[in-house]
C-alpha cells in the first residue's frame, strides 16, 4: 500500500519536518562554503627558506579560476614600507616580464653601496602563451635583500583575463580573522640563523672566502714549487761546474804524464 509524501510527513513527530529541512539547508550551505574555500588563489612560496636579511627565490603561483576565460596578464606589487633593491624575474616561455622601479626617499645600503631606487612591481604579459581553464603557471623571482624588521611581506597581485575581467588579490589577511574573498599573497620570513645571517649573501661570502683561500693555497704551492725548482736548478748547475773542473784537471794530469814520459825517454837515450 502506497503512502503519499504528505501523509508521511504528517505522521512524523512534531518538529521532525522542520529538522529535516534544517539539515538539508545545513548540507547545502556546507557544499557552498567548501566550494568557496577550495578555490585556488594567487600565492607566493619560497624555494627553501626566505631568511630575514638574506636573499630568496620565490614562485608566484597563478591559477586560472575561470571556466570560460584565460589569464593573459599578472602583476605583483611590493610593499613600499619594506623596499627591495633587487628583484629579478626568471624567464618564462610565452611571457614578457617588465620590472618597474621608483626613487627611494631614504637610500638603502647593499654590499657597501647606496641604492637610491627600489622595485615597486613586476608585470608579466602573455606573448604567445596563456593560463587556460583548469591550469596554473609559476613565475619565479629572485628577491633581496629581504628586510630584517618584519615577519612577512604582503605582495599584492592583479590578475587579468582575456575577457577583460580583472581580479585584484589585494586584501591583507588578518591573524585570527576569516580569510578575505581576494587575499593578497603573503611571503613568510624566517629568522636568520647565526651561521647564515644574510641568507644568500652569507653563502656568497663563504664562497668568496673559499675561493680566496684556494687562491692563497695555490699561490703558496706555486711559490714552494718555484723554490724547489730553483734549488734543483742550482744543484744541477753546481754539479755541472764540478764535473767540468774535474775533467779539466784530468786532462792537465794526462798532459803532464805524457810530457814526463817523453823527458824520461830522452834521458835514457843520452
Amino acid at each position: 500500500m502506497s503512502v503519499s509524501r504528505t501523509s508521511l510527513l504528517s505522521r512524523l513527530a512534531p518538529g521532525s519536518a522542520a529538522r529535516v529541512a534544517l539539515a538539508g539547508g545545513i548540507a547545502l550551505s556546507s557544499v557552498v562554503l567548501l566550494s568557496g574555500t577550495a578555490s585556488a588563489h594567487v600565492g607566493v612560496q619560497p624555494q627553501g627558506e626566505a631568511q630575514k636579511g638574506g636573499y630568496a627565490t620565490v614562485n608566484v603561483k597563478v591559477p586560472n579560476e575561470r571556466d570560460n576565460a584565460s589569464t593573459i596578464k599578472v602583476e605583483v606589487n611590493f610593499p613600499a614600507d619594506h623596499p627591495l633593491a633587487s628583484v629579478m624575474p626568471q624567464p618564462v616561455p610565452g611571457w614578457t616580464p617588465v620590472v618597474t622601479k621608483a626613487k627611494l626617499a631614504k637610500p638603502l645600503e647593499l654590499h657597501g653601496k647606496k641604492i637610491t631606487e627600489a622595485v615597486t612591481k613586476v608585470t608579466w604579459t602573455a606573448s604567445g602563451s596563456k593560463i587556460g581553464p583548469g591550469q596554473f603557471q609559476q613565475f619565479p623571482l629572485s628577491l633581496g635583500r629581504l628586510p630584517e624588521d618584519t615577519d612577512q611581506l604582503v605582495i599584492k597581485a592583479i590578475q587579468t583575463y582575456d575577457n577583460n575581467e580583472v581580479v585584484r588579490w589585494i586584501e591583507e589577511p588578518k591573524e585570527g580573522a576569516a580569510e578575505p574573498q581576494n587575499p593578497a599573497p603573503v611571503l613568510k620570513l624566517s629568522a636568520a640563523s647565526d651561521d647564515h645571517h644574510g641568507g644568500g649573501s652569507a653563502a656568497d661570502g663563504k664562497a668568496e672566502d673559499k675561493k680566496d683561500g684556494a687562491a692563497e693555497d695555490k699561490a703558496g704551492h706555486d711559490e714552494k714549487a718555484g723554490d724547489t725548482a730553483h734549488a734543483e736548478a742550482a744543484d744541477s748547475a753546481s754539479s755541472d761546474t764540478t764535473a767540468r773542473v774535474l775533467g779539466i784537471v784530468g786532462i792537465l794530469v794526462g798532459i803532464a804524464g805524457v810530457a814526463f814520459g817523453v823527458l824520461a825517454g830522452r834521458r835514457r837515450s843520452a
